[in-house]
């Protein structure tokens, strides 16, 4: 889907973006600079996505003073079960930031990030998202300042924050273009600057998606700094419930469990995803998954695991360039 937006030559990012490194895995399973054609190719950034989060802590100390969260004695460097992949955790607090946390996962057949910056509970502001998932043939991404409210209902919600970051959006959304099949459930999770694509390695592809991240973090930071306290306690009262409605759905729904499962046992990977990933489950309200979202309950008391209830899902942008939403009523 073409919008007439395109990038300019200068993506923006600083530090500058590194040079892409094509990498093989050879038998004894170590890294060594590819000099001849393999089979089993990963496309990475020299730098990694573990350099990109400390290109975006960088620009956040720019705005704010950051303080290690406790989490972070608890949650920091794990190895997999696999013996060959490390997963990383930093989490940090600062002023109007409840917790802003990075999980990078990397072996050599794939990276993962996951990052994330959850606003105190007097702010309305959107929750940060980055999911980058990179293996050999293919890149999985979802950007998005996350709604805290239903920007389909609440209209002023919609125009607070989203109106003004549509120029951004449509500057990215031609080269980084919708990724498939997205199921009604998650769209009410995600705004219209959301970017979710899917892309081969390259490092045009690398350096476009790196701008995306810096500049949508950087017009989170902004809104952050100009975000006004609610004194009202019943505006407080349904932050806390929206932040902890998303993070309910997140720690039921989210792909990225199958990986962790994987990599380092269901238990651990529960325990990671509720109390790091999402952290607040515990702390934020009482509510379940099913007091949520009942429509995935099941006779017997569990929750239906598939992924979608409604059997809808949006194959293109379900967004106008102005924002507006476009897609069938759900």
């Amino acid at each position: 889907m073409k919008y007439g937006h395109s990038l300019s030559p200068c993506l923006g990012l600083k530090p500058p973006l590194p040079h892409l490194v094509i990498v093989r895995v050879n038998a004894n399973n170590c890294w060594s600079r590819r000099k001849k054609k393999s089979n089993c190719v990963l496309r990475i950034s020299a730098a990694s996505y573990q350099k990109l989060v400390q290109s975006a802590l960088s620009e956040t100390k720019l705005h704010t003073v950051l303080e290690p969260s406790s989490l972070q004695e608890r949650f920091g460097c794990m190895n997999a079960m696999d013996g060959k992949t490390e997963l990383q955790m930093l989490s940090y607090v600062a002023p109007k930031i409840r917790l802003l946390r990075s999980m990078s996962i990397q072996n050599e057949s794939m990276q993962v990030l996951d990052f994330a910056a959850f606003p105190e509970l007097e702010f309305d502001v959107p929750i940060f998202c980055a999911n980058f998932f990179t293996s050999a043939d293919k890149n999985i991404v979802v950007l998005d300042l996350n709604p805290l409210h239903d920007v389909m209902r609440h209209r002023d919600y919609k125009e607070k924050y989203y109106n003004d970051l549509m120029p951004l959006c449509l500057k990215y959304i031609e080269l980084l273009p919708w990724g498939g099949k997205l199921t009604a459930e998650s769209i009410k999770f995600f705004s219209p600057t959301v970017i979710w694509t899917k892309f081969s390695s390259s490092q045009f592809n690398h350096e476009v998606l790196f701008s995306a991240f810096m500049e949508y973090y950087q017009a989170w930071l902004k809104l952050m700094d100009q975000a006004v306290e609610a004194v009202d306690a019943s505006q407080v009262i349904c932050n806390r419930e929206a932040q902890h409605r998303y993070l309910t759905w997140r720690a039921e729904k989210d792909p990225g469990h199958g990986i962790l499962k994987r990599l380092i046992g269901e238990n651990t990977a529960k325990d990671l995803m509720r109390n790091f990933l999402f952290n607040g489950i515990n702390e934020l309200g009482s509510k379940t998954f099913l007091d949520y979202f009942p429509e995935y309950h099941r006779g017997d008391g569990t929750v239906n695991e598939k992924r979608s209830m409604i059997g809808r899902s949006f194959e293109t942008r379900p967004w106008d360039t102005r924002g507006e939403f476009i897609g069938d009523n759900f």
